[in-house]
């Protein structure tokens, strides 16, 4: 049974920075793909950072250069590094997980419950 936990939302500054993390457990994290994902009151859901199971990484245009997203195998933690950070970053912010790489797509199998982000 796959389970992703979120955590690390909070509420920030304008420009502020802060790091998200998502526990997994029941299953081999280091070969499953993993994303982040954000959604706002009224708005789709949209992909932020993903990672594959090498470690390569591909950003939404919105947030490169200010997010970096990353992998701890050993750990089982996914983490997503946020900077700069302006009002519109704010959204509960989701970790999703599937063997298959989806890239920015929300075909992910495995989702998280979400953390909020406030700017």
């Amino acid at each position: 049974h796959v389970q992703l936990v979120e955590s690390g939302g909070d509420s920030v500054q304008d420009g502020g920075s802060l790091r998200l993390s998502c526990a997994v457990s029941g299953y081999h994290y280091s070969w499953y793909c993993m994303a982040w994902f954000r959604q706002a009151p009224g708005k789709e859901r949209e992909g932020v950072a993903t990672i594959d199971d090498n470690g390569y990484a591909e950003y939404a245009d919105s947030v490169k250069g200010r997010f970096t997203i990353s992998k701890d195998n050993s750990e089982g933690i996914l983490s997503l590094q946020m900077g700069s950070l302006k009002p519109e970053d704010t959204a509960t912010y989701y970790c999703a997980a599937d063997p298959q790489w989806w890239h920015l797509m929300a075909n992910y199998n495995h989702w998280g419950h979400g953390t909020q982000v406030t700017v």
